[in-house]
């Protein structure tokens, strides 16, 4: 069984610290699927969420709400560093495990001319900081990644894996 999506309002509560709304979206979204999993079953829910030093203030970028926020993000983004946070969470029938994992991503500069074609094209309306790093934008404006290339994209899979692997046996 193979469920996609689950609709979760994406706010994050007040005083929550910024670092730690990945993981709390992550279990946000296992909480709100509303099936039975058996003991042999493990639903995975992840989210992710990019931060952003400017003048000394830590900001949050989640989904842009539009193409104009869109473009705000990225112009952000362009020619600095930023941490990328995907949470996880792991239910089982025995409970809920999560975790986060964080890599820094540096952006080259770019233009107004390059943000606007990626956003046309690539319609990045559903990406934390308005970007994915597996679509063209990462090809060309990412210098380097320190992390997992996974977390950026939106599910570190080596952490799943050791997750899954510390899980208890299914009765």
């Amino acid at each position: 069984m193979e469920i996609t999506s689950v609709d979760v309002d994406e706010t994050p509560p007040v005083g929550m610290p910024d670092d730690q709304v990945a993981e709390h979206l992550a279990r946000k979204k296992a909480e709100a699927w509303s099936g039975s999993l058996q003991n042999d079953q493990v639903l995975i829910t992840a989210d992710t969420t990019v931060l952003i030093d400017i003048a000394g203030e830590l900001q949050l970028l989640n989904k842009p709400v539009d193409d104009a926020d869109a473009r705000r993000m990225l112009a952000l983004l362009s020619g600095r560093s930023h941490r990328v946070i995907t949470g996880v969470c792991l239910r089982t029938a025995k409970g809920t495990f999560s975790f986060a994992d964080i890599a820094v991503v540096h952006f080259r500069a770019l233009s107004a001319d390059e943000i606007a074609y990626y956003v046309e094209r690539h319609r990045p309306l559903d990406k934390a900081g308005a970007y994915g790093v597996q679509d063209w934008i990462g090809y060309t404006a990412v210098d380097r990644i320190e992390g997992s290339f996974y977390a950026v994209m939106g599910l570190p899979m080596h952490r799943v894996y050791q997750a899954l692997r510390e899980l208890p046996a299914p009765i």
